[in-house]
């Protein structure tokens, strides 16, 4: 937990998710398989680490970042519905972010819609080829993230793509772009009000909220900027999402057997409907958003 969180923030550990608590893989169902595994492997770019039948993972090394499940009998939902905002991919150095930038501009260059200086971390956005957000990102160290009165200190700052990639792209990125690791670094998400997504994520789940801002929650754990965030810019008053393409699941990944345990118990104390099946635990969120919890290894 940050220092800079004022007394009147600070709850007991028991209401808290751990503070090594992480995000998993962001599952989609897709429409067309063959098509968004080439944007994630020649775009991003990741790398196919499994492939069995209707599902395919992508990811970096052992890590996987993106589970796309075929699905071409659902609807693509509408653009007001509540689900995925973004999936937020973190690279380790900017060679590396800048590397996978530049692959994204090669492959695909009609899927990027904006860049951002956010003080906390660098950032570029892009629309994946069935409507879905991905941000690809690289956070300053911590110690030069600012706290006032509770909140992390974020802006939207115009960052130049042009000028990034002359800063930081190297010769050996331009050719091979799976340059280090990646990972789920925040999953964000269109949700129908935000004192809903406060009382579940925070006061039920046990996240920390990090930012208040324009319409958008942002909560961690451990002191992270944000793992997760929920806004109503697209979505205000949506209600429970029906079944589509889009997100899947959202992945939670805590330290042990015995914070999922903990977790557990929390969210029953609070009537939250838990499907455990031994070795994850799964619940919806208001919206029907699928959410999964497993131990990180």
């Amino acid at each position: 937990m940050p220092d800079s969180l004022s007394s009147a923030d600070v709850r007991p550990a028991r209401d808290l998710l751990a503070a090594d608590t992480a995000m998993g893989p962001v599952t989609l169902r897709v429409a067309d398989l063959d098509g968004m595994i080439r944007y994630y492997t020649e775009g991003v770019p990741l790398r196919v680490l499994t492939a069995v039948g209707p599902t395919a993972v992508l990811g970096r090394g052992t890590t996987p970042v993106v589970v796309l499940e075929h699905a071409p009998e659902l609807r693509h939902a509408s653009p007001r519905d509540a689900g995925l905002f973004h999936t937020a991919i973190l690279f380790e150095s900017e060679p590396a972010l800048a590397a996978a930038v530049a692959s994204v501009a090669r492959h695909a260059p009609g899927t990027f819609t904006g860049s951002a200086d956010h003080l906390v971390s660098k950032a570029f956005y892009f629309t994946d080829p069935e409507g879905n957000g991905v941000e690809l990102y690289w956070d300053r160290d911590r110690t030069a993230w600012s706290w006032t009165h509770g909140q992390v200190e974020m802006d939207v700052i115009r960052l130049d793509p042009q000028g990034y990639l002359s800063e930081h792209l190297t010769e050996a990125g331009a050719a091979d772009p799976i340059v280090g690791g990646a990972s789920v670094g925040h999953v964000h998400l269109s949700v129908g009000d935000v004192e809903t997504a406060r009382r579940f994520y925070v006061n039920q789940l046990g996240f920390e909220t990090t930012l208040d801002w324009n319409g958008a929650l942002f909560v961690s754990a451990g002191g992270y900027h944000h793992h997760m965030a929920m806004n109503v810019w697209n979505s205000a008053g949506a209600g429970r999402r029906g079944r589509t393409l889009g997100l899947g699941t959202v992945d939670i990944a805590l330290p042990t057997p015995d914070d999922i345990g903990a977790t557990t118990e929390r969210l029953r104390h609070h009537g939250v409907a838990i499907r455990d099946d031994g070795a994850t635990v799964s619940f919806e969120d208001p919206w029907a958003n699928l959410v999964r919890l497993s131990t990180a290894a």
